[in-house]
């Protein structure tokens, strides 16, 4: 595995490709990274969750997590545990967009559908394969030219998936809501209110049913509780407003704290950084490394 900057979840360069086969006993919370990650599942034993939707992963599924889609696996330690994981620096999406191609169409479709899932064949995994190892061959290839080669291997890849993720789309009529109905529809009510009172009680008033039904309820669903993943729902829309240029005030307000030494303390237990001295740290703090 190549070795990172030592910012926990830092990307500095266009992409990083990890190849990764393990077997430990690790329990994930939800978190988030700056930068747009693909993860393309070889084997294992693995439910993956993305904005609470869970994930059981196939052979050779690929899924698009974009940044600060908040997300954890849970994975049978009893298994090997096989992925090729894809860091991609937005910016780096971005040089290469024009008026016809965006490379991000994958990321900002599986947002949009709510279904972050691309299921393969036997064709496109053989393309997979070859791509990988000519990237790979570049990156271990000191002779000139192996950096654009490098880089050009890895935007053909892109355009490919790119391509597999709008046919897929097209040709097929995908059920995008892949949790339970009542969970879905929960979901969407605390991405559209971070800024209210979204305590157990009034989420459970909303939706006319029992908060201790609706608490067992959403953890088997999103595989964490509630106040949980409220609370990082809250402190990826407080990245970005401080990245706007808000005061703390506001920022605080805005994501719905109840005060704000309650905001300090679960941005500095995030993110080992409080939020006055965020933007002055590189923006790229997070709790323990892990390539997931």
């Amino acid at each position: 595995m190549k070795k990172i900057n030592n910012k926990v979840g830092y990307l500095d360069d266009d992409f990083k490709i990890f190849n990764i086969k393990d077997k430990k006993n690790i329990q994930f919370e939800y978190h988030h990274h700056n930068f747009n990650k693909i993860i393309i599942f070889i084997d294992g034993d693995v439910t993956y969750f993305i904005e609470g939707r869970p994930y059981k992963l196939k052979p050779w599924d690929i899924l698009f997590i974009n940044n600060n889609e908040i997300h954890k696996p849970i994975i049978n330690p009893d298994k090997f545990y096989e992925r090729i994981v894809i860091w991609i620096n937005p910016n780096f999406m971005q040089k290469h967009k024009n008026y016809k191609t965006d490379l991000l169409e994958c990321f900002d479709l599986a947002i949009k559908n709510k279904y972050n899932l691309l299921t393969t064949n036997k064709s496109s995994i053989d393309l997979i394969k070859k791509y990988i190892h000519e990237i790979e061959l570049c990156d271990s290839n000191d002779e000139f030219g192996s950096d654009v080669l490098k880089r050009t291997f890895f935007l053909q890849f892109l355009v490919l998936i790119n391509r597999w993720f709008l046919q897929n789309e097209k040709s097929t009529n995908i059920n995008f809501n892949t949790s339970n109905k009542d969970i879905e529809s929960i979901l969407n009510y605390i991405d559209n209110n971070l800024e209210k009172d979204l305590s157990i009680d009034n989420i459970a008033s909303e939706f006319f049913t029992s908060k201790y039904y609706l608490m067992r309820k959403f953890k088997a669903q999103t595989g964490t509780s509630m106040h949980s993943y409220i609370t990082q729902k809250r402190l990826v829309l407080a990245k970005s407003l401080i990245n706007e240029g808000l005061s703390m005030g506001d920022v605080c307000t805005r994501c719905g704290f109840n005060d704000y030494s309650s905001f300090v303390r679960a941005f500095k237990k995030a993110y080992n950084v409080s939020p006055r001295n965020y933007l002055n740290n590189n923006n790229e703090f997070e709790n323990g490394f892990s390539t997931e």
